[in-house]
């Protein structure tokens, strides 16, 4: 099954709750999409919602080790693992 086209159109205009709401119902409907897996987890990083683009990210390349996921995954993970000492030590 295709994805609606409108998503990306709402994400690309910072619509991005109605884009989780289209995501989601896809996603309800169609549990192994990872292209809608993926981009919900684009959604949810732009709303701040680190953890759950996370997951979704992981799920995404789960079923599509090759799809940009993959590389959305270890980028997230990269980021979370960040430590910087000396801003803990002014």
């Amino acid at each position: 099954m295709c994805l609606n086209p409108n998503i990306s159109s709402l994400i690309k205009n910072n619509d991005l709750e109605e884009a989780l709401v289209l995501l989601d119902e896809f996603i309800a409907a169609n549990p192994d999409h990872a292209e809608a897996l993926f981009l919900r987890g684009k959604v949810w990083w732009r709303m701040g919602e680190r953890s759950r683009a996370t997951s979704d990210y992981a799920a995404s390349a789960a079923i599509d080790p090759a799809g940009p996921a993959a590389k959305a995954l270890e980028q997230a993970r990269d980021i979370a693992d960040f430590f910087n000492p000396d801003l803990l030590n002014p």
